[in-house]
């Protein structure tokens, strides 16, 4: 069996162009367009996915919301010790990244409140709060930025690393394409009939979780929960049927609707569900027409899903030419269109 190297899917990125911060205006990011057929690109103004799309197309967007999953505390001891939150288990335990010394049977104090440390798991830990943990967060809660950005979170963070349309969800990360969007924007893709529909996908930590095997095949792909209600299902499956291309804005919305969709291109099935699908070159789309996605890490499993959406070659080309024409990377980075 031919195996594809991880190093396939280098390249070289000045740390000057990984962003630190959001541009000023969501929508006046760069967007770089990319035609699959040709392979030829162009540069744009996010705005101008205005005139990109038409009444033939609609969105489907990730309405996840970020918690703020970093807190900091100390234990009986004095030492400190800082939690970032990565899922929910119920009954106000959560599994948990602790950076500092804990094991079980520990207590770690955030403000008057009392988190114990009740098992391990791999190299996670189990916690139980004493009080609602998600009231915590937001008291003493910060935002989980991504640890490319090189800065402490701000509240100004508290709303840039959320889209416009954020509701509801668990997530540690933001879907990042999504970022770009302003609610004047999206009322005048509406007004266009560009339909929307929304999806709930939870991104978890490991859409930073590096392949560090030699070949991609070797990947275990992380898992992360996701929910389509039965009027999103129906919504998708109706535009599909009248021929309107389905835009998927960010990869999680990608995951999401294929990891469900039949190889007819409709989705039968609705509810909540879990996925751990590896999009990789070869992969066949069944649902997903076109694509609005940032600037994925070198070796990512992000960069081989858009690969696998508009060729290797097109895509390390273009990421090439973005990195020449000084693009800014990654989650407050800006934004590619695919089509």
């Amino acid at each position: 069996m031919h195996k594809t190297p991880v190093d396939k899917f280098d390249f070289l990125l000045p740390e000057c162009l990984i962003a630190q911060f959001p541009h000023e205006k969501r929508d006046e990011s760069r967007l770089l367009h990319l035609e699959r057929e040709s392979g030829s690109v162009s540069d744009l103004v996010f705005k101008d996915v205005l005139n990109l799309l038409s009444e033939d197309d609609f969105i489907v967007v990730n309405n996840t919301k970020v918690i703020k999953a970093r807190m900091y505390g100390k234990k009986s001891t004095g030492g400190k010790i800082e939690v970032l939150l990565v899922e929910d288990l119920g009954e106000n335990a959560f599994k948990a990244m602790v950076k500092g010394k804990v094991r079980p049977g520990d207590v770690i104090s955030i403000g008057d409140n009392k988190v114990e440390v009740i098992d391990m798991s791999g190299e996670l830990r189990i916690l139980k709060f004493e009080d609602d943990a998600y009231e915590l967060m937001d008291k003493f809660g910060h935002i989980p930025l991504p640890p490319y950005i090189k800065r402490e979170d701000s509240q100004f963070d508290a709303t840039r690393y959320q889209t416009v349309y954020s509701k509801e969800g668990t997530s540690v990360a933001a879907p990042t394409a999504g970022l770009h969007f302003t609610d004047d924007l999206l009322k005048k893709l509406q007004d266009k009939g560009v339909d929307l529909v929304e999806i709930t996908l939870n991104v978890g930590i490991g859409t930073f979780k590096p392949v560090k095997c030699d070949y991609i095949e070797e990947h275990k792909m992380h898992c992360e929960k996701f929910t389509v209600t039965k009027d999103a299902m129906e919504k998708i499956n109706l535009l599909k049927s009248k021929g309107k291309r389905l835009i998927a804005v960010g990869t999680t919305t990608v995951r999401a609707l294929e990891s469900i969709a039949d190889i007819d291109g409709f989705i039968h099935k609705y509810g909540s569900f879990e996925t751990d699908i590896f999009i990789r070159p070869g992969y066949k789309f069944k649902i997903v027409d076109k694509l609005i996605t940032n600037f994925h890490l070198p070796k990512s499993t992000l960069l081989m899903l858009v690969s696998a959406f508009a060729g290797y070659e097109n895509v390390m080309k273009a990421y090439e030419y973005a990195v020449k024409q000084k693009y800014r990377f990654f989650s407050y980075g800006d934004a590619m269109f695919i089509d």
